[in-house]
């Protein structure tokens, strides 16, 4: 008679099911001859078969195999922990060895020409060679050497144990992580050789097609994920297993690790984000910046004000900003062009009702207003509490920066005690930003420092000075800017002022002799729209924006010695003129030709160098009776300045 031990032990070793096992029975009967009418229901009853399991030790026995089945795949499940462990430390000691070889080996190798500071790259990696010698070394080898024994060693609690002393390694990088953020911003922007190898880097296939900093982060994320990995794998050790002791010390110790760099964690999570959509928008919106927070995004509808359609866009929503986007259709190119950039402060959202149109909202901003049309109810009730939940965090974080520097002016120290005094310190959680630059605090790149001095809350840039304070016993302490020039009688030189092209178009706003939109083309170029304004104080210059509120001009023309030319080309559109200079020609074309001249009569007088004293004085007169609200808000408006002085 067939054994159901043999039967029991090889479903023991092929993890079968039990009905293998009845299968296997049913054809060994089969065999000898018996009929071959039982189904697997009759075998539950079959008497030959319950005799084999009647005896109440074989029943027991029966259940035993059973169990060490079981029990054999739970260590199955303790082994593939363990290879998930080995497999994803190779990837990072990957990672890591693309940091300290390639990129900090390759900058170190061109900084010691002088091209840029040796220091930069240095403050830049941090300790990133001392943890990839580690892991790669130590660790990895360990991991791997486990691996290899786990059928007599199956344990890595005790490996694991030996990392927590150089979890040290990672709270140093963690802290550096957001002056290395800041410095290579600083420095791409400023060296091209220092731009030149980072890119070069990127482009291998090594990198992944990820950049500098997706790859940096990595070791900010990588002890939450051996938190990760032991929590699971003590889930599936049984509670007298020997590994059991040293898998629970290490998490205890990892765990603390993992906990304090939840923060940054998460912020290293929205910096990827950021990442994402720079690289979505053609790496031309400097959104990079950890201050901005990534809140939500998603497909939306823009009604349009003069016809009936409705056209697809494309909301990117961050906590100080919304971008406002056009969809481009393009192979492996940006997704995304930005049509505006529209502020948090002062933005409100409306539900509107529109009979052909469901699902509609308004978002109104200093900039513009958009009417929006959503995909469903659902949808819009989604996009409306998100805009209302980031609305109301800003004003928040706002009012508690008034609210910290009204309490300051009570309690500030003044400059004579300045340094003899200990000052009150202002606390951590009165402020939201920076109270010298007031730039937005956040846990990886813009942390909270005091300054000993005066007290106040400050980031790592306006705290990085030191001076001898009194009431210390004149020991050198760290100190905001202005305390570092009162107690030291010190300037330190600014930052470089503005150029022509970064002042604000809304700077212009109520002293313009002339402004409104009008069509652009430079040479050959195709015609785009734009802000152009004449500020009263420089009468003599042109400035072209994209748009009323921009901070910055796309281009300045000081129109001294062009020539005009009024005369309308066929393939020039209605309204249109051209100023030219040398190589130098721009055209431009006005919506009416009523337009088009009072922009003549302007330019005339400007190209030949003259300022118009009646304009200046009819502007004068114009802005005291005007409202200024009226002026400030010039892009609610189909005309210009020109238009409302009948004298021009």
């Amino acid at each position: 008679m067939y054994s159901y031990k043999r039967c029991l032990a090889h479903w023991s070793h092929s993890s079968c099911s039990f009905n293998s096992v009845v299968n296997e029975i049913l054809q060994r009967e089969l065999a000898k001859g018996r009929e071959a009418t039982l189904s697997k229901k009759d075998v539950g009853i079959d008497k030959a078969i319950v005799r084999e399991v009647s005896d109440l030790n074989q029943m027991q026995e029966f259940t035993y195999v059973c169990a060490l089945s079981f029990q054999e795949t739970n260590e199955q499940k303790l082994f593939k922990i363990a290879s998930e462990l080995l497999h994803t430390e190779k990837a990072y000691v990957a990672r890591l060895n693309l940091l300290d070889q390639e990129f900090c080996a390759k900058l170190m190798e061109e900084a010691n020409k002088g091209t840029f500071p040796v220091d930069i790259v240095k403050n830049i990696f941090s300790n990133i060679s001392s943890i990839h010698a580690f892991h790669s070394q130590f660790l990895l080898p360990d991991l791997e050497k486990r691996m290899g024994e786990w059928d007599s060693k199956p344990r890595i609690g005790d490996i694991l144990q030996k990392l927590t002393p150089f979890l040290k390694m990672y709270a140093e990088y963690v802290k550096n992580f957001d002056k290395a953020m800041e410095l290579l911003k600083q420095w791409t922007d400023r060296s091209p050789q220092f731009k030149a190898i980072i890119q070069e880097i990127q482009s291998q296939e090594v990198c992944g097609c990820l950049t500098l900093q997706h790859h940096m982060l990595e070791p900010v994320q990588r002890v939450p994920r051996y938190e990760m990995l032991l929590k699971d794998y003590l889930k599936k050790l049984p509670q007298d297993d020997p590994d059991r002791r040293d898998a629970e010390r290490s998490l205890e110790i990892i765990g603390t690790a993992a906990t304090h760099s939840n923060s940054a964690i998460r912020k290293s999570e929205n910096l990827k984000k950021l990442l994402e959509i720079y690289e979505m928008l053609g790496e031309e919106e400097d959104i990079v910046n950890p201050s901005n927070e990534f809140i939500k995004e998603g497909h939306i509808l823009k009604l349009a004000a003069r016809n009936t359609s409705a056209m697809e866009r494309y909301l990117f929503l961050f906590n100080n900003m919304l971008l406002y986007c056009v969809p481009k259709f393009s192979l492996g190119g940006p997704k995304y062009t930005v049509r505006t950039r529209i502020g948090i402060d002062g933005m409100k959202v409306l539900e509107t009702i529109n009979e052909d149109y469901p699902h509609t909202f308004q978002v109104s901003g200093k900039e513009r207003t958009l009417e929006l049309q959503a995909s469903s109810e659902q949808d819009k009730a989604d996009w409306i509490k998100a805009f209302q939940a980031t609305i109301e965090i800003f004003q928040q974080k706002n009012e508690s920066f008034k609210n910290a520097l009204k309490d300051v002016d009570e309690v500030s120290v003044s400059k004579a005690e300045l340094g003899k005094r200990a000052p009150r310190w202002i606390r951590d959680n009165e402020v939201t930003m920076c109270m010298k630059c007031k730039e937005s605090f956040n846990a990886i790149t813009r942390r909270r420092h005091h300054c000993r001095a005066c007290g106040y809350v400050v980031c790592w840039k306006c705290s990085d000075y030191k001076a001898p304070l009194e009431y210390d016993g004149n020991k050198m302490n760290k100190v905001c800017k202005d305390c570092h020039c009162i107690l030291t009688g010190e300037a330190i030189a600014e930052g470089k002022k503005k150029g022509i092209l970064e002042i604000e178009a809304g700077q212009f706003a109520d002293s313009s002799i002339m402004c409104g939109f009008l069509q652009h083309s430079e040479k050959s170029k195709i015609w785009q729209k734009c802000w152009c304004v004449i500020p009263e104080k420089e009468s003599l210059v042109l400035y072209l924006y994209g748009a009323p509120q921009d901070v910055k001009a796309q281009c300045t023309i000081p129109l001294v010695g062009y020539s005009v030319d009024d005369t309308t080309r066929p393939t020039d559109p209605p309204a249109s003129f051209r100023i030219s200079q040398s190589k130098s020609t721009h055209n431009f074309a006005a919506e009416s030709e009523e337009l088009k001249q009072r922009w003549l009569k302007v330019i005339r007088v400007a190209v030949t160098g003259e300022i118009p004293e009646h304009i200046s004085q009819t502007l004068f007169l114009l802005n005291r009776k005007t409202s200024k609200c009226a002026i400030k808000n010039l892009q609610y408006f189909p005309f210009s300045l020109v238009e409302i002085v009948p004298n021009l």
